[in-house]
C-alpha cells in the first residue's frame, strides 16, 4: 500500500513532467510558423483555407475515435462523470462541422471537392489505431486530451494582448482560444493525469509515446495546411 501510494504521488503531474520532457516538440505544435503568422497578420489566406479544408476531414475522423474514447470510459473509468465531461465534447462536435461547413462557404471553399492530403490521412489512420479495443483507456484519454490542448493553446496564443491576428480570423481563433474550451481542456487533463497515477509502467509508456505521436501528427498537419504535403 505504501509503495502504491508512493508510485501516485510520483506521477501526479505525469503530462506537465512530459511536456517539460518534451518542451520542444509541444513548443513546435503549439507554436508553429502557421499559427504565429495568423497571430502576427502575416498568413497567407491560400494557407488558412487549406487548413479549413482539411481540419474539416478531420474532424470527420474526429467523430468516431471519440466514440470510442466515450465506450471505454463507459467499460474502463473508475468515475462516472468522465463520461459526462467526454459527452460533451461529443455534443459540440456538430455544431463544429457545421460551423466548417458555413466557414468554407464563406471563403468559397467548396468541400466536396477537398482530397486529404497525405499528413491528414496520416493523422486519421492514427486515430483509427486508437480505436482499437488494445488501446487502454488511459492511453486514449492522454491523446484525446493533448490533440484538444494543442488547438486551445495555439489559437489562445492569437487572441492575447499584443497579436495582429486578422478581424476576419478572429471567430476562427476564439473557437478554440477561448476560456470555456481552456476549462474543457483543464477537465480532460484531469481525468488523464488520474488514471496515469493507477496504470502499468508499459501503460504509461505506452501513453507518453502516443502523446507524442499526436505532438508529431499536429505539427505535420500544421506543415500541411502552410504548404507542404
Amino acid at each position: 500500500m505504501e509503495e502504491k501510494m508512493k508510485t501516485e504521488v510520483e506521477r501526479s503531474a505525469m503530462i506537465d513532467t512530459w511536456l517539460e520532457k518534451h518542451r520542444l516538440i509541444y513548443t513546435g505544435a503549439t507554436r508553429h510558423p502557421f499559427i504565429l503568422s495568423i497571430r502576427d497578420g502575416t498568413i497567407d489566406m491560400t494557407s488558412f483555407k487549406r487548413w479549413l479544408a482539411q481540419d474539416y476531414l478531420f474532424v470527420r475522423s474526429f467523430v468516431p475515435f471519440l466514440s470510442s474514447v466515450l465506450i471505454k470510459a463507459w467499460k474502463e473509468s473508475d468515475d462516472n462523470t468522465d463520461m459526462e465531461i467526454i459527452l460533451g465534447g461529443m455534443a459540440s462536435l456538430s455544431d463544429e462541422i457545421s460551423w466548417f461547413k458555413r466557414e468554407a462557404s464563406k471563403w468559397g471553399v467548396l468541400l466536396t471537392d477537398i482530397i486529404p492530403q497525405k499528413a491528414n490521412q496520416d493523422y486519421c489512420r492514427f486515430l483509427e489505431s486508437l480505436m482499437s479495443p488494445d488501446v487502454e483507456y488511459t492511453v486514449s484519454i492522454t491523446a484525446f486530451w493533448a490533440i484538444e490542448a494543442v488547438y486551445q493553446e495555439s489559437f489562445a496564443h492569437c487572441l492575447e494582448d499584443g497579436s495582429k491576428t486578422p478581424p476576419e480570423l478572429q471567430e476562427t481563433c476564439e473557437r478554440w482560444g477561448n476560456t470555456g474550451f481552456g476549462e474543457y481542456c483543464q477537465s480532460l487533463k484531469r481525468i488523464a493525469e488520474r488514471k496515469l497515477q493507477k496504470v502499468s509502467d508499459d501503460v504509461l509508456t505506452k501513453a507518453e509515446v502516443l502523446l507524442l505521436r499526436v505532438l508529431e501528427h499536429e505539427v505535420e498537419f500544421w506543415n500541411m495546411s502552410s504548404g507542404g504535403t
